[in-house]
């Protein structure tokens, strides 16, 4: 990122212009000249700070996004903790979050970079989340905690993707039900 010094402001004003355009059109109308008009700014602004809508996009979930996630559950009731873990992401995913993580998938298939780049912001923190959720006692011992870990983030976006049915509480508490379960 050569050039001038962002200005916090222009910066904060762009990323936020990004998910409102994401939300309002979905991920795959958005473009940098949208997102530049719609923060006020000039086109080649944002194109000296990001070369592309993927890493505008990447970073608003990383940056202003992520100030509205809340702390990871730690009631001491390991079903409860997943429940409300897996609300609060089922919350995210339905939202504008969900269509930016989805869009970025889809440009990642083409993209090893982006593809890196978004395991290592957002699916890999998530995936940590989960995982100590899940290790403080959801799930009975001789359950592969990896696999759980998939196998919920499975649900969660095959449901998201295919649309063919809700991500929502009562996911939560069947998911919940279900890794309880196993054995």
């Amino acid at each position: 990122m050569a050039g001038r010094p962002r200005s916090e402001v222009a910066r904060k004003a762009i990323l936020r212009a990004a998910l409102d355009l994401c939300a309002r059109d979905g991920y795959q109308n958005v473009t940098m000249k949208g997102i530049a008009e719609a923060a006020g700014s000039g086109r080649q602004t944002v194109y000296r700070w990001w070369q592309t809508k993927a890493q505008v996009l990447l970073e608003s979930l990383t940056g202003i996004m992520a100030e509205d996630l809340p702390p990871t559950p730690d009631s001491g009731d390991p079903r409860a903790d997943l429940v409300a873990f897996l609300e609060q992401t089922f919350t995210l995913a339905r939202g504008v979050a969900g269509q930016i993580v989805v869009g970025l998938m889809a440009d990642a298939q083409s993209d090893a970079a982006l593809a890196a780049e978004l395991r290592e912001k957002i699916i890999g923190p998530r995936r940590d989340a989960l995982r100590a959720v899940l290790a403080r006692g959801a799930l009975p011992p001789d359950v592969d905690l990896e696999l759980a870990v998939d196998v919920v983030f499975g649900v969660m976006w095959y449901r998201l993707l295919n649309r063919h049915a809700e991500v929502n509480v009562d996911l939560a508490e069947e998911i919940a039900g279900l890794l309880g379960r196993i054995r």
